[in-house]
């Protein structure tokens, strides 16, 4: 089964927690703070890798979920560091996010890696926290907490030259002959389903990849017929060969603007490609007259092919090579389509939003971030987060909103109330 888009989860592992310990050994007086660092928390990565050919194994929604580091231990011990995840995916994967479908990697390439979830940096223990004022801190730092997305992955196939036309005008027999590629062919629509790839060799030193497209239909670009599920792995293609049927079953020049409307409105560049117009079926009786009457209204240069009697096969194949030498690679993706990310000012540690009467909320990155690395379980960590608020300004801003006593103010999953 070929599997082309599927949508995973991924989370990396917590940092472990930074130790509050100290020295109690023989002979050994106020041995001072000895709480280790906590280890980092595993990391995802994402791996083209040419030993997976589709995304079969992703076909259902699957979580892959890293370790957490380990905690700090007494005696200046750090947690392990967590091992990573590295999920091999097939070349030619594009990565966006779910949420909001932003461009996140294409892994285009054999070794592609891109790390998609960083691991939480692990906490440090009260032995980093001992100074010539506070010799023995009972201070220790959380380990931060991992990420966690949702990916789509789509998998656009690595081809240079890709055939496209309505259904059953000869793309599948056609590849089937110029490489040994084995399509189904048959005499009805969509006999091809699946895009299949092939290698044609042009001489001794010259080939190059072809891909036999499913048959487009007008109205592709809306997902009619097997428009959307396929018109993707045209996008990678550098020369496309538009085939059209000169059996006399349809109009040659209509099946042709057809086409092309629906290239262009798919976007991604797909009209602006080289094309070779093939002029097939040219062993069916009639074919040569149609063949002059579409060339007088087309206006390009057509080649007449029959994959019954190998007429013109290789002059494609030259003309494809010939074109590939120069043609550009286009992006996979729209930048347009790409979301808007606006940073915002560095001195903007936080902001405050009153959610209801009495009800304020602490946002910010910035923020949110210190908050869970400071351990609240000690009196001197509760006093730490109290003075950080109370030196970026928080006191201040409430006071300024009009915050009473007793308001409830809250920080993540912490609360606490206003006292001015």
């Amino acid at each position: 089964m070929f599997i082309d888009r599927a949508i995973i989860e991924v989370r990396s592992g917590k940092g472990g927690n930074g130790a509050i310990a100290f020295r109690r050994e023989k002979n050994v007086p106020k041995g001072g703070p000895s709480g280790g660092n906590g280890g980092r928390g595993g990391s995802v990565y994402l791996r083209a890798s040419k030993t997976t050919t589709t995304l079969m194994n992703y076909r259902h929604s699957k979580a892959f979920i890293a370790d957490d580091g380990e905690k700090g231990d007494i005696k200046m011990r750090y947690g392990h560091a967590a091992e990573d995840i590295y999920i091999d995916l097939p070349i030619g994967t594009v990565v966006f996010l779910e949420e909001n479908h932003q461009f996140l990697c294409d892994l285009s390439h054999e070794g592609d890696t891109y790390l998609v979830c960083k691991g939480g940096r692990g906490g440090r223990g009260n032995a980093c926290f001992k100074n010539s004022r506070n010799k023995a801190p009972k201070i220790a730092e959380n380990g931060l907490p991992g990420e966690k997305k949702r990916l789509i992955l789509e998998l656009k196939l690595l081809a240079d030259v890709g055939i496209i036309g309505l259904p059953s005008v000869g793309k599948s027999t056609f590849i089937s002959c110029v490489t040994n590629c084995k399509a189904e062919i048959g005499d009805y629509d969509f006999t091809t389903i699946v895009p299949n790839l092939g290698v044609a060799k042009v001489d001794e030193f010259h080939s190059f990849v072809i891909a036999d497209m499913p048959g487009l239909i007008k109205g592709a670009h809306l997902g009619k017929g097997l428009g959307l599920l396929f018109l993707r792995h045209i996008e990678r293609c550098r020369v496309l060969v538009h085939m059209v049927d000169m059996s006399g079953t349809r109009d040659p020049y209509q099946d042709y603007l057809d086409i092309r409307k629906e290239l262009e409105f798919y976007g991604m560049h797909l009209i602006d490609r080289p094309e070779i117009i093939v002029a097939s079926k040219m062993d069916e009786e009639g074919s040569e007259e149609r063949l002059k009457e579409f060339e007088a209204k087309v206006g390009k240069e057509v080649i007449p092919v029959s994959s019954l009697t190998d007429k013109n096969l290789d002059l494609v194949l030259y003309k494809c090579q010939e074109l590939l030498e120069t043609a550009p690679t286009f992006p996979v993706y729209e930048e347009k389509d790409q979301e808007q990310v606006f940073n915002l000012d560095d001195d903007k540690i936080f902001e405050i939003e009153k959610v209801k009467d009495h009800v304020f909320e602490i946002k910010g990155e910035r923020v949110e971030r210190t908050y869970n690395l400071i351990n609240l379980s000690t009196d001197e960590g509760m006093m730490r987060l109290i003075t950080y608020l109370n030196k970026i300004g928080v006191d201040a801003k409430l006071h300024e909103m009009g915050a009473k006593d007793g308001d409830t103010v809250k920080l993540c999953d912490f609360e606490f109330d206003y006292f001015e």
